[in-house]
């Protein structure tokens, strides 16, 4: 089975504000996390783990909460940018950090 056009088409939108700079606008404005993804790139992967892993779909492949999902992954990069910044809910603990 192949992935729905609603999964592959929000995959590719969160890939394209990943590349322009706009993810979890207004989240993340003036933070530059360019150079903290080439510095570690654990960080970019991490970033589609929690995505991925937030991604919600209906029994006919309809994604349901892409806005919900990229603003977690937005929220791991400001985490991760912004030492005084904590995610709620906490990353701590949760499954939405792995990698599979």
């Amino acid at each position: 089975m192949k992935l729905s056009h609603s999964v592959s088409g929000a995959v590719r939108q969160f890939s394209y504000w990943i590349a322009n700079g706009t993810v979890g606008h207004p989240l993340l404005e003036g933070i530059d996390y360019f150079d903290e993804f080439r510095e570690s790139p654990s960080l970019l992967e991490t970033v589609y783990a929690i995505f991925m892993n937030n991604l919600e779909v209906n029994e006919n492949g309809e994604v349901l909460n892409a806005k919900y999902a990229e603003q977690r992954a937005a929220q791991y990069i400001k985490q991760w940018c912004v030492k005084e910044y904590t995610a709620d809910p906490s990353f701590a603990g949760s499954e939405e950090t792995e990698l599979y």
